[in-house]
């Protein structure tokens, strides 16, 4: 079933699937107990899949199952199986974010439609479009698009484009976080984030100076504020997206059933094209009541710098309801006068002056001395509060007693909330059985007729309020008696008994023929995907890796170079907002070549639509260059240059490549070469190397970006009030991160003004190089962007040795002279522990 506006609900268990569904949700997304991004939910069970497919498609509404978190090579058997479930079962769509995911289920499943994933960082149309030939039907494009942007891909593609409309927002690009990744080994894209967005962080310079100890802002620097966008609905949906995708598998049931009841109102507000568009006072009430970090619109009209975030506190703040107008310590009672109504059993915070917050639950409140169960606005209520509390607290409701129990009602009866209307037809005559008709609004029937034959009334012959009475008892169903017609012909008689059992069988005969729609034709025995893994090769003995070296400047590519580097990867994002000339490129591709280096040009890890043009207007350079490879870091710009230019395209880390059908695919595409995701073990990386594959990379030294933003910290919180108007604060010194454990992070800055948040530690496999090179890796690279001249030179050199003396050269097996040579900030990344 196609809707023109999808309303598209998150369901993480069986409650909130009901709550969804009743509230008027047209589809939903939800996850079994693999595989899927949002890990710690309560999740589905292949049974219960199976249950909440049939409970949907009875009440028209589609399933979309989540598949879109990383896979190991270990895990594809068990993927071809589930896949081949959740076919058999009626699901509508799988969301997908790994590219092998895909070319699995395209081969084992190749009628269930796919999704792809807001963790494919689709922020393009070139990226979409590269999707749309893989074989999407539907793309969910990443949350920092502006307006503007989604109308242009809207406009220009075939395939189905969905946005996020309600709910939390991750600081980073989704499907480029690796934060909670390499701090605890939770990772994002195995459904497993830690979410250290919601900690708290002091930013300090290189003096260990709080730069914001003078500056209005909280602790919880990358919190952002929940997304809302019901007063702009009308906007987003005339830019042609097909579906608008609520956020909140891990929220509770009532959450569920409150915004998607909104929404369900303020979309049909619009459809109904009244002259105005309106929302309620009362909706916009709710939606902050059930769950709110405070508001925002993100990225929709352009960078909303602060304005965006949620620094001061990173959970529900409520809504305000009042201030404290007094407190007696003796009697522990406060006195708040109220903005908006309160009731017993209502949670209350006090946002104190001193000391944080004290909760408390109402159990009793009084008004003009009276006891009372609920507070009007503008009055004086009395209440008990086990902590001192000061006259002028704000005082905000976190928890509404009322709104939850009517939410409640969505998912708590044993009754549907919202009904299927249907005719039901009677006809009976003597000498012939009873016979039930029942029709829905969509046309589909259902037919029973009693086994009892009717026979001529002696005593009560049946009547149109007989018959009424028993069909009327649709009870659990979700069918509710719109008409009845009843032909009796005579004064006949038939068992109410018999009635009633006819009137189930139609109905479920009339659930069949509903459920009939989503039937599919059955899969073949063979589920073999042997096509699609890559044949093994033999690994050479005396294999060489080659050493990259990844800079964003002339002279750190000279040191490089000098110091004993095969490749340079020159450009792409350069820290600290330089840009490149196009004689920078041509100087380090000319040192490359008189020193018999290989150079590989980088490109942008993303590109927004407005700065494709940092592309096209360098397809002259590289062809005058010719490079060994130009690097992409992602769907859209490997799209792009396939059809621009005939240079070999590397295919960089943030494509996650993470399994050998990724690999081969990327491979089977063309891509000369791939750099693995750094989330990868040792055991992983070694089996991939075992694959006739393009040649592949590993990342062994540098700090990595964990975290690539929209949202320019720096700029927002250092550099006025005005974020449209940049004043280069990231120009003016060094800036770090600081966590609770006193780990710094390192904060920069690109050309395109995105913040990057490097790791704490350094990476650093220096004395595990000879391991790597057992392992067939063809090349071993250095993240050099955020190193000096004097540590480029320093660390190339010793990679440069490594490789070519292996166990012969002194620094291995001698952890002491390791310990002398890496300083105290250093992290092996996942290569021994791997992610959860």
């Amino acid at each position: 079933m196609t809707y023109v506006i999808e309303l598209l609900a998150p369901v993480g268990s069986k409650e909130a699937l009901i709550a969804a569904v009743e509230s008027g949700a047209n589809a939903v997304y939800l996850g079994g107990k693999m595989f899927g991004a949002r890990h710690y939910a309560p999740n589905f069970t292949d049974e219960e899949l199976a249950d909440s497919v049939r409970f949907a498609h009875l009440r028209g509404v589609l399933v979309y199952v989540t598949v879109n978190t990383l896979l190991d090579d270990t895990e594809i058997p068990v993927l071809v199986d589930y896949l081949r479930h959740l076919y058999t079962i009626g699901v509508d769509a799988i969301i997908v974010q790994d590219l092998g995911v895909a070319v699995v289920a395209k081969k084992v499943v190749p009628n269930l439609p796919l999704h792809a994933s807001t963790q494919m960082t689709a922020h393009n149309l070139e990226g979409v479009n590269f999707l749309a030939d893989m074989g999407f039907k539907r793309v969910v494009l990443a949350r920092e698009l502006p307006l503007k942007d989604i109308e242009h891909i809207c406009k220009n593609t075939t395939v189905e484009i969905e946005t996020f409309i309600h709910g939390a927002l991750c600081i980073s690009y989704s499907g480029q976080c690796l934060m909670s990744s390499m701090i605890g080994g939770r990772s994002g894209n195995r459904g497993r984030c830690a979410q250290p967005c919601r900690l708290p962080y002091t930013l300090v310079d290189d003096k260990d100076n709080n730069l914001l100890s003078q500056v209005d802002a909280g602790e919880y620097l990358l919190s952002p504020k929940d997304f809302n966008t019901i007063e702009i609905l009308p906007e987003l949906i005339q830019s042609g997206v097909t579906s608008f995708k609520v956020e909140g598998r891990m929220k509770r049931a009532e959450y569920v059933a409150v915004v998607v009841d909104a929404y369900r109102r303020a979309i049909n507000s619009y459809l109904l094209q009244q002259a105005e568009y309106l929302i309620s006072e009362q909706d916009k009430k709710d939606l902050a009541q059930i769950f709110n970090r405070d508001f925002t619109i993100a990225h929709l009209y352009g960078k909303n710098g602060r304005a965006m975030m949620s620094d001061r506190r990173p959970n529900n703040r409520g809504v305000r309801v009042g201030r404290v107008i007094s407190y007696q310590p003796t009697t522990k009672t406060a006195v708040i006068k109220l903005d908006e109504p309160l009731a017993i059993g209502d949670i209350i915070e006090f946002w104190v002056k001193v000391g944080g917050r004290v909760n408390v639950t109402i159990n009793a409140m009084v008004v003009d001395g009276k006891n009372v169960d609920q507070a009007p606005a503008n009055t004086a209520v009395s209440i008990p509060v086990s902590s001192p509390v000061r006259d002028n607290d704000r005082v905000f409701k976190v928890f509404d007693s009322i709104l939850m129990e009517r939410a409640r009602g969505f998912f708590s009866k044993a009754d549907a909330v919202r009904r299927i209307p249907i005719n039901v037809t009677v006809t009976v005559a003597e000498g012939n059985p009873l016979i039930i008709t029942a029709q829905d609004n969509e046309g589909f029937t259902g037919q029973a007729a009693t086994e009892f034959i009717a026979e001529k009334a002696l005593k009560r012959p049946l009547t149109t309020d007989t018959i009424a009475k028993q069909i009327e008892r649709l009870g659990t169903t979700v069918f509710s008696l719109d008409n009845l017609d009843c032909d009796i012909q005579g004064e006949v008689m038939v068992p109410l008994s018999e009635i009633n059992d006819a009137r189930r069988r139609a109905i479920e005969q009339l659930e069949v023929a509903r459920l009939a729609k989503f039937n599919r034709a059955p899969l073949p025995k063979d589920k073999s995907i042997e096509v699609l893994m890559p044949e093994h090769q033999t690994l050479k003995s005396g294999n060489k890796p080659k050493l990259v070296v990844n800079v964003d400047a002339v002279d750190k590519a000279k040191t490089a170079v000098d110091n004993g580097a095969d490749i340079i990867m020159f450009g792409g994002e350069c820290f600290g907002k330089r840009t490149l000339s196009d004689e920078d490129y041509h100087s380090v591709a000319d040192y490359c070549k008189k020193h018999d280096c290989k150079i590989i040009l980088n490109t942008p890890r993303l590109l927004q639509r407005n700065q494709i043009k940092e592309i096209t207007d360098h397809i002259a350079l590289f062809n005058a260059i010719g490079p060994e490879a130009i690097s992409v870091g992602n769907i859209g710009t490997l799209h792009l240059l396939k059809e621009l230019i005939d240079i070999p395209l590397h295919g960089d880390y943030p494509l996650n490549i993470y399994n050998s059908i990724t690999a081969n695919y990327l491979t089977n595409i063309g891509l000369s070469s791939l750099t693995l995701s750094p989330e990868l073990n040792f055991a992983q990386v070694e089996e991939l190397s075992t694959k006739q594959l393009a040649p592949l990379e590993c990342l062994v030294h540098g700090y990595l970006t964990l975290m690539i933003s929209d949202y320019c910290m720096l700029g927002s919180l250092l550099g006025g009030p005005n974020i449209q108007k940049c004043t280069n604060t990231c120009l003016r010194g060094k800036f770090w991160l600081k966590d609770r454990m006193n780990e710094l992070f390192p904060v920069v800055t690109d050309l395109f003004c995105r913040m990057h948040i490097l790791n704490a530690k350094e990476l650093s496999m220096l004395p595990h190089v000879p391991r790597l090179i057992r392992s067939g890796i063809s090349r071993l690279r250095y993240e050099a962007k955020y190193s000096s001249i004097k540590e480029i030179a320093y660390i190339t050199r010793l990679y440069r040795e490594l490789i070519d003396q292996g166990e012969k050269h002194p620094l291995i097996n001698n952890d002491k002279k390791i310990t002398e040579i890496e300083h105290e900030h250093i992290t092996r990344g996942h290569y021994f522990r791997g992610v959860l």
